[in-house]
């Protein structure tokens, strides 16, 4: 499954290392997605323990796909994996 970076969800936590680090990779390599903080909005929250079955972050979700409670180590064959390219 090809998929647009544009609908990228990362859900995180503000005081998670491991989020700043996705933040941090997913930005450096020119990926759009949409920054979520699970503890501003319990709303946000729920979504994030819905579709993952977990309260752990980062949570990322693009369409169907889901990684829940990554490394950037995780994350880059996640994406190579599911041909998730920047926008």
């Amino acid at each position: 499954m090809a998929a647009n970076s544009a609908s990228l969800k990362l859900y995180i936590k503000p005081s998670c290392p491991w989020c700043h680090d996705a933040i941090r990779w997913l930005t450096q390599a020119g990926y759009e997605f949409e920054k979520l903080d699970v503890y501003s909005d319990p709303t946000i929250y729920a979504e994030m323990r819905e579709i993952s079955g977990q309260s752990l972050a980062p949570t990322l979700s693009v369409g169907d796909l889901v990684l829940a409670d990554f490394g950037v180590d995780e994350l880059i064959p996640f994406l190579k994996e599911h041909n998730i390219q920047p926008s």
